[in-house]
């Protein structure tokens, strides 16, 4: 099958009410913040999401979480051994461009977003396979400075000891967002395409996933329906190269603290707008 045929931008609009979207572990896991107050969801998180729903449409993802797990692998290693087997990363026995093919031909989130391959063996001289992807996605950073509501909780049996008395541990603190407009922006290129054999149908299929991010990614700090896709919003150029740069394309697009949006017109290239789930 042909790799990506067209250059493809997309922009990701979500809402956040009494959430905490990406908690900053250095940081008591208050909600992200860049220096000027502005949320912040790291592209990490949202790719672990879009790895997330991909797997729950059923493709194969090798970056799995230990939640969601659908197979009996302990580690990324185990997994890569395991699905592919030992020979293939041996630098010994498979040029390193085959174990590539292979590593994307077999997993949807390697062909998509990349994946170092960089594991020791067992006759310690190692194996280092770098794939680069074509799917780039940014950080997400809100419209407007964050209000962020810090709680103090206290839980009602304690974690450890012999319960003659509550431990330090049954105190504790739940941070949200009480409200906020994020926009995260991405894009898909058909020259790295060519490599990993992402192609047209893998990125309908992200196009079919993105506007569902949220869903089933429930937790205490997020409960179900406190973050949601308002708008997808995905440029199709007519070429590999595209007629407009992502910057200029990104940059077309003006969202407002209301979720309310803008786009300017681009010669020749009218974008797609999905609704949320």
């Amino acid at each position: 099958m042909s790799s990506l045929s067209k250059k493809i931008d997309f922009a990701i609009i979500f809402s956040v009410k009494n959430a905490n979207p990406n908690g900053d572990p250095l940081n008591g896991n208050r909600p992200r913040t860049d220096y000027d107050g502005f949320g912040e969801v790291t592209d990490v998180c949202l790719k672990r999401k879009t790895r997330d729903r991909l797997q729950d449409a059923g493709e194969a993802i090798f970056v799995q979480s230990d939640e969601k797990k659908t197979d009996e692998y302990p580690s990324l290693r185990a997994r890569a051994e395991g699905v592919l087997g030992k020979d293939v990363l041996n630098a010994k026995k498979t040029k390193p461009e085959a174990a590539a093919k292979k590593a994307c031909e077999t997993w949807f989130d390697v062909r998509a977003f990349g994946q170092l391959f960089a594991f020791k063996s067992e006759e310690k001289d190692g194996v280092s396979i770098p794939i680069r992807g074509p799917v780039s996605i940014h950080s997400a950073f809100s419209i407007e400075p964050i209000s962020i509501t810090s709680t103090q909780i206290t839980k009602s049996v304690s974690g450890d000891g012999d319960g003659s008395k509550k431990s330090s541990d049954t105190m504790g603190m739940k941070h949200r967002v009480d409200s906020a407009i994020y926009v995260a922006y991405g894009a898909m290129s058909p020259q790295l395409a060519e490599k990993t054999g992402f192609n047209d149908a893998d990125a309908e299929t992200i196009k079919a996933i993105l506007p569902k991010l949220f869903e089933g990614d429930a937790s205490s700090a997020r409960p179900e329906g406190s973050m949601a896709v308002e708008k997808v919003i995905w440029w199709k150029h007519d070429s590999k190269s595209g007629q407009h740069s992502s910057a200029k394309v990104h940059r077309s697009l003006t969202v407002n603290p209301d979720g309310s949006f803008f786009l300017a017109d681009l010669d020749g290239l009218k974008p797609e707008i999905i609704d949320g789930f």
